[in-house]
């Protein structure tokens, strides 16, 4: 049985039981402690916390999940994946343990002919918690199965939580015996290899207190709903129906391997070596094309950087095993055509998802290249001062910079003899990290505890935003925090997060930055706000300080925003949806939207592009733009189903998520998006849009920058003064300003190229008086000294060769000169064959006179260059130098 009829089959048997479908959600977590999604509950979680409302009282979902914690094992084992689908049914409140057990048992058991999997009774095992009598009796007693088959293990094995207080309770897990061929027997408890897990189901009936680990917290009570989640491993049962023996070798990960076959002329199972080779590349292309599907693109932070990381292990084990050009291409079109089955958008995306990962090989191709230089710089210093270990700071930077899989670093430095500080590494990565997603929570918590806003929350409801329509109006505090801590009371000068019953601020939210303005109490007292988010969904929390008197939970108060900011926000959001709809006219689907930034008078704008815009197709989109602010086109808001959405080809931006109900905005004939922010009513309202130009700011992925009606015209404004200036200055008319500039910046820089030749062969003339003043240190020539500072690298390293080349080539020479440019010491150093028959080597010398100025070099026996921070050292580098050679001869 195929992925596909598994996931179709699944979802069918459960809508047919009373269960509404949800579609997958985005692998891009809306969850600030997550980066990507990793479970199959994840998008259900605000409504096992109570902090939304369920849909419906059944669901049920196929949902896309992506793990990473133990990337370096893929490969390694066939158990360890990056992507999984895991197929989940929901109860909230519904039916518990009784219904949740026939349900899977039923499905699992039933006939393919049926609609069910067709699994034999006699192999399923169970294990339920220890002191789970309820669920064993339903076991034992509803469906059958025989008491040696029902296993009970304890709170690591059978017990869910979240990991922080809420929801938890019992597990049951349903097990496959594979049979004698894996191991021995003894059920699940006993070997998990051969007794492999299927699905998971979790009794949600009690309260978790606070605790470290699976184990240590306390059960603070039983729920006031009881809930059901379940997970059954999509690929688990794949391989279990396709009688395979791991993930790997199952339809969507098997076809992957063997086009990889064909690329490089390697069998999956030829050996051990080139098996890792092959599993790596099937997980992690595969995972790259759901990744980019969803609007993940490489970058060196959060998700960008877990997509950028995995692409680049897969394109070098295409390498390692034997691939010489781009491999990307054809893996990823094996990978859409595979799982398109199952998600029709990935075959609609296909252009847009091949352009970003052929952008990403050729920037990782092109960085091995420079990396590899870098490598090599550091493995010679290392070297140089005696080290075995590359230090962890230098892969570090190998990583972050050049994109270098730390394996990568490992195996080329193994190949000169050194080992590397991963400890240090791993522990700059974890910072790395850390800072990263303490930055993305502090954003939208201010640092308090999520558990105060969820209180919040559960006491008055969501917030009701009123500013679509309004800009101002009554409401009541009916939360505050002063520092982070829920307080009932807050005085002039503190600061403070304020959360309303109803609201007119906007809250931060899709690209556009929230509103600004007052909080006015009957009292007097006045709050100004400077901030608004959402730290859980539904929950505006306004953020600012206490201007006069004192603000109480409970109080009424007039909410009134800044109005002028508004409607410059507004301007800008609506220029943002005009420039994308622009862009993707001028260059294809493929310029989808990857980011914006809305804010007063400006806005910036992010989208896929391996390639920089031409200046001519901006001009064109510039242009296009503004004729639609002349034509005075309405723009209207409207709320639809998602679904009636796709029909009316509105554009979805990736990353957000979106509910069954969306708000869709349209711009007359020309542009339709879902859309939460505020806008203008007509194009006209906008004035002008200028584009300042476009920029590179990760792997397929390019910013425009903007300005907006009167940030525009100012700007305008100031270019005509000075191009009047310009005018001025080289006496020409306004179109002939370019061809005048062009001609004077090309004079000059003749000039400059006159001025540097005349430098040089004074340099140069240099060379007879150098090569005759030559020390003669034990029948060795050693020329050694300063040259005039402001001396470039290559005047100096010709002027050593040519000393070089003037003294005799039967005798030992050894030139070594040094200056200062840009307030650096720099030096070159050269030998002829003869000094490197008696041990003199440039390298050598360049590293012992380059520590000295305090900073390095190397280069290869005959000629080296080095540098340094400390130009007041060259004379001790000098001597450095000649000492060096005294002891070698």
């Amino acid at each position: 049985m195929e992925s596909a009829e598994i996931r179709r089959r699944w979802l069918s048997f459960f809508e047919e039981r009373g269960h509404a479908v949800v579609p997958s959600a985005s692998l891009i977590a809306d969850d600030p402690t997550l980066l990507l999604v990793n479970a199959g509950m994840v998008p259900f979680k605000p409504y096992f916390l109570g902090e939304t409302k369920p849909p419906a009282p059944r669901a049920t979902s196929v949902q896309k999940c992506v793990r990473t914690p133990d990337i370096e094992e893929v490969g390694k084992t066939t158990r360890h994946g990056t992507f999984f689908q895991m197929c989940g049914n929901f109860s909230f409140g519904d039916y518990f343990k009784e219904g949740a057990i026939k349900y899977a048992w039923e499905l699992l058991t039933s006939s393919v002919a049926d609609g069910g999997y067709g699994l034999e009774p006699e192999k399923l095992w169970i294990t339920v918690y220890l002191d789970d009598d309820e669920a064993e009796t339903i076991w034992r007693e509803k469906i059958g199965v025989p008491a040696e088959r029902i296993q009970r293990l304890g709170k690591k094995d059978n017990f869910w939580s979240m990991g922080v207080p809420g929801p938890c309770g019992p597990c049951s897990e349903i097990n496959y015996d594979r049979g004698p061929d894996f191991g021995v027997e003894g059920g699940p408890a006993v070997n998990d290899e051969r007794y492999v897990e299927i699905w998971n189901l979790v009794f949600m009936q009690y309260e978790r207190g606070a605790g470290d680990g699976k184990e240590d917290f306390p059960i603070l009570g039983d729920l006031p709903s009881k809930n059901i989640d379940t997970g059954l491993g999509l690929e688990r049962l794949a391989m279990i129906l396709q009688g395979v023996q791991n993930m790997y070798e199952t339809d969507t990960l098997r076809v992957v391997m063997d086009k990889a076959t064909e690329l490089t002329g390697v069998l999956y199972g030829a050996a051990q070596g080139t098996d890792v080779s092959m599993r790596v590349v099937a997980d992690h292309i595969r995972t790259s094309v759901m990744l980019i599907g969803d609007g993940v693109t490489p970058g060196n932070e959060g998700r960008g950087y877990v997509l950028r990381r995995i692409m680049r292990r897969a394109i070098r084990n295409m390498r390692l095993m034997g691939a010489t050009g781009p491999v990307v291409q054809d893996l990823v079109d094996v990978v859409i055509n595979t799982m398109g089955q199952q998600y029709p958008e990935l075959v609609t995306d296909r252009k847009r998802i091949e352009t970003v990962a052929l952008a990403e090989e050729a920037a990782f191709l092109k960085a091995v290249k420079g990396g590899t230089n870098i490598l090599d710089t550091a493995v010679s210093e290392t070297k140089a001062a005696g080290g075995t270990v590359l230090s962890g700071d230098k892969a570090f930077l190998l990583h972050d910079t050049w994109g270098f899989p730390i394996d990568l670093t490992l195996e080329m430095a193994a190949e000169q003899g050194l080992s590397v500080d991963e400890p240090g590494f791993r522990r700059l990565m974890q910072e790395q990290r850390d800072r990263a997603k303490a930055d993305a929570k502090a954003k939208k918590t201010g640092h308090a505890d999520m558990s105060a806003y969820r209180e919040i929350a559960d006491g008055s409801g969501a917030t009701e935003f009123t500013g679509y329509a309004t800009t101002q109006g009554e409401s009541t505090i009916v939360g505050l925090l002063v520092n982070g801590v829920p307080a009932p009371a807050a005085s002039e000068g503190d600061e403070v997060e304020v959360v309303l019953d109803r609201t007119p601020f906007y809250a931060e939210g899709g690209g556009q930055l929230a509103d600004q303005g007052r909080i006015k109490l009957d009292s007097g007292a006045v709050i100004v706000v400077r901030d608004v988010q959402q730290p859980v969904p539904g929950v505006s929390v306004h953020k600012g300080s206490v201007q006069v008197g004192e603000v109480t939970v409970g109080a009424s108060a007039y909410a009134a925003i800044d109005v002028s900011r508004r409607r410059a926000i507004a301007r800008a959001h609506s220029a943002t949806h005009l420039t994308h709809q622009a862009l993707r006219d001028a260059l294809g689907p493929t310029a989808a939207q990857a980011g914006s930034e809305n804010s007063p008078g400006r806005f910036r704008f992010d989208f896929g592009s391996p390639n920089a815009v031409p200046g001519t197709v901006l001009t064109d989109v510039e242009q296009k733009i503004n004729d639609v602010l002349s034509r005075e086109l309405d723009v209207t808001a409207e709320i639809m189903s998602i679904d009636e959405a796709k029909k009316q080809g509105a554009i979805a931006e990736f990353g957000e998520k979106y509910g069954e109900r969306v708000r869709v905005v349209t711009i007359g004939d020309f542009s339709k998006e879902l859309c939460g922010g505020t806008h203008v009513g007509n194009t006209a309202q906008l004035g002008l849009v200028k584009l300042l130009g476009e920029s590179s700011i990760g792997s397929g992925v390019r910013r425009v920058e903007a300005l907006v009606g009167v940030d525009a015209y100012n700007f305008l404004a100031k270019e005509h003064t000075v191009v009047a200036q310009l005018q001025e200055l080289v006496k020409g008319r306004p179109e002939e300003l370019p061809e005048k500039i062009a001609s004077m910046l090309g004079k000059l820089k003749d000039a400059e190229k006159e001025i540097e030749k005349f430098r040089a062969e004074k340099v140069l003339q240099a060379a007879a008086g150098l090569a005759a003043g030559a020390q003669d240190i034990r029948g060795v020539a050693l020329v050694v000294g300063s040259v005039p500072d402001g001396t470039g690298a290559d005047d100096l390293r010709k002027l050593v060769l040519d000393v070089r080349g003037r003294i005799q080539g039967d005798r030992p020479a050894v030139v070594a000169l040094f200056t200062t440019a840009n307030d650096r010491p720099l030096t070159v150093i050269a030998t002829n064959e003869a000094a490197r028959e008696r041990g003199l080597k440039a390298g050598d010398l360049v590293r012992t006179a380059a520590k000295t100025l305090g900073g390095g070099g190397g280069g290869k026996p005959d000629v080296a260059q080095g540098g340094g921070q400390n130009p007041a050292a060259i004379p001790d580098a000098i001597a450095a130098v000649e000492r060096l050679v005294v002891e070698t001869v």
